[in-house]
């Protein structure tokens, strides 16, 4: 919005003031090739610049385009085709020469077990797979093998080890499809903290203007550099990252896994002026020993999300790289990110908020309950509408229906406030609200506190049962040195001080590390299976007695 607008209503209308682009992402890749034909798209990132394989949009595009008449010869446009591999250059190739093709994207995290991997095969009904013989000493190849026995409408397999041949194979003269900007471009699978995943159905639009909308407000210039060690089979590195580099014409460096030495050594050599990391990568770079002795003055914006960022995160990056922070909130259902920070935000509304809604990104807080708009600052479910929500589950259309509102609305599931300015704060889900006698408690404002303390370096909030109760807060940390962990009473003193009497924890649990999404996000429904399979046991540990006021 073109002016500051002050809100009683946590409802920000769409801003319409930027045109959409209407553009399919081969249409895209296709104009790139055409207007920058010799500008650097994909560069490997490997150590050692003379061993990076390097490919310009002309080079990159037609490479893509003879894959894609080579899996023509297999497979029928409006096929599902999975892929299973490690993050390399070739995984990229594939993914546009699938889209090249009219093929719909299944992409597979190759952590998944054989039970994973056949349902996702199955789930989306997949009439291939593309796979790699191994990631990280994995044998992929076993686990397919495994499992295809199991799936009776997978009818053909690609393996990356046989793309030289397959380029060889491709017949030039089969044409192919243009896709319409509705069209299913992906069936990406939510990372799956609450349960088995769900296949969220993406399309050309929505993909596109959400990693442009992002690119934009993190000010990721025009030919830019973007290094990239998010997953590939995820949103984050596939669309946020490689496509908001290719709406921007810009060059798409691809780690085949984060490696902090590495990364600061791309940082410095090839002039790197954005990446997406989490919270963790951005801690690791900053104790890797190479950190004071790299040159990364090129670097203008670190985006970020999926954890809370703190305060004193922010001021250590920013003092050791110069650049800019932009965080980000959005889910796979909304084709990426729709509320962001602008790098000219302050460090508190950095920290504290994620930002405004994005161009054409309609945005409420609703009471989860009656469904009514909230007032400014009241927690609420987060509603979006406009041209990102998904086209649904893929085969599971009760889950959609949950989702999906007859009138365009898509639902988060995750709570959060919109102030007067506008600026929206995540709360937590929806499903991991604590209930305690009665009164609704918001894990992340416990863990807002928590994170406050030097001896906490992370931390999870959830609820566990109680007889008394109904259920009650449990703290689990992850304290910043292991060899000398706080005490129990100092930390809840710390939380008394500043929190009321029902929201400080009153079970307490110590780990060295979390279960975590292959983005970083703390899977809270594991930590819960850990509690209750006692695989973590609570502190020793008695609250003191009231003699204390009750805030």
């Amino acid at each position: 919005m073109t002016k500051a607008v002050t809100f009683t209503q946590s409802h920000f209308p769409a801003d319409t003031s930027q045109d959409l682009l209407e553009i399919t992402l081969g249409e895209l890749m296709r104009k790139n090739a055409r207007e920058v034909p010799d500008r650097l798209a994909l560069v490997e990132g490997i150590s050692g610049a003379a061993n990076r394989r390097r490919w310009t949009y002309r080079e990159l595009v037609d490479e893509a385009e003879t894959l894609a008449h080579a899996l023509l010869r297999q497979f029928r446009p409006g096929e599902r085709i999975g892929m299973l591999a490690p993050d390399t250059p070739e995984w990229l190739i594939f993914q546009h020469a699938v889209n090249f093709a009219g093929l719909i994207l299944v992409p597979i995290n190759p952590a998944y077990t054989a039970r994973e991997v056949e349902f996702v095969l199955k789930n989306s009904e997949s009439s291939g797979l593309i796979y790699a013989d191994s990631s990280r000493g994995k044998d992929l190849k076993a686990i397919f093998d495994a499992v295809r026995p199991n799936l009776p409408l997978l009818r053909e397999t690609v393996r990356v080890a046989d793309y030289e041949a397959l380029l060889k194979s491709a017949d030039p003269s089969v044409e192919l499809p243009n896709p319409a900007l509705t069209d299913i471009v992906q069936i990406q699978y939510t990372s799956g903290t609450t349960g088995f995943p769900k296949g969220a159905c993406l399309h050309h639009r929505g993909v596109i203007n959400t990693s442009r909308n992002i690119a934009l407000r993190a000010g990721f210039p025009d030919g830019g550099v973007w290094l990239n060690a998010m997953p590939m089979f995820h949103i984050a590195g596939d669309i946020v990252a490689e496509i908001g580099a290719y709406v921007m014409r810009g060059t798409f460096v691809l780690m085949q896994e984060f490696n902090p030495g590495l990364m600061l050594e791309l940082f410095e050599e090839e002039r790197v002026e954005t990446t997406l990391i989490v919270p963790t990568m951005i801690l690791a770079l900053l104790e890797h020993p190479d950190c004071a002795r790299r040159d990364c003055s090129s670097l203008l914006t670190i985006l970020s999300g999926a954890a809370n960022v703190p305060a004193a995160l922010v001021n250590r990056a920013q003092e050791a790289f110069g650049c800019g922070f932009s965080i980000m909130y959005g889910l796979t259902e909304s084709n990426g990110p729709f509320l962001e920070t602008s790098p000219a935000d302050t460090v508190k509304d950095q920290t504290e908020t994620v930002g405004k809604p994005a161009p054409h990104s309609e945005v409420k807080i609703v009471d989860p309950v009656t469904l009514e708009t909230q007032p400014v600052n009241t927690v609420g479910e987060i509603w979006v509408r406009g041209f990102m929500p998904m086209k649904g589950y893929y085969g599971q259309p009760e889950a959609t229906a949950a989702v999906l509102m007859p009138d365009g609305w898509l639902r988060t599931g995750d709570l959060g406030t919109m102030d007067e300015r506008g600026y929206f704060k995540i709360t937590g889900r929806l499903k991991e609200m604590i209930i305690r006698g009665g009164m609704n408690l918001y894990p992340q404002e416990i863990e807002n506190v928590l994170f406050d303390h030097p001896a906490v370096g992370q931390i999870a909030v959830v609820g566990v049962p109680s007889e008394q109760w109904g259920e009650v807060v449990a703290a689990v940390v992850l304290a910043t040195n292991q060899s000398a962990l706080p005490s129990v009473d100092e930390l809840y003193a710390h939380c008394r001080a500043n929190l009321s009497p029902q929201k400080t924890p009153e079970k307490w649990f110590f780990v060295n590390e979390y279960p975590l999404t292959a983005t970083g996000k703390i899977q809270k429904n594991v930590i819960l299976e850990w509690i209750a399979a006692e695989k973590i046991t609570a502190e020793n540990w008695s609250k003191p007695e009231k003699t204390e006021r009750t805030a």
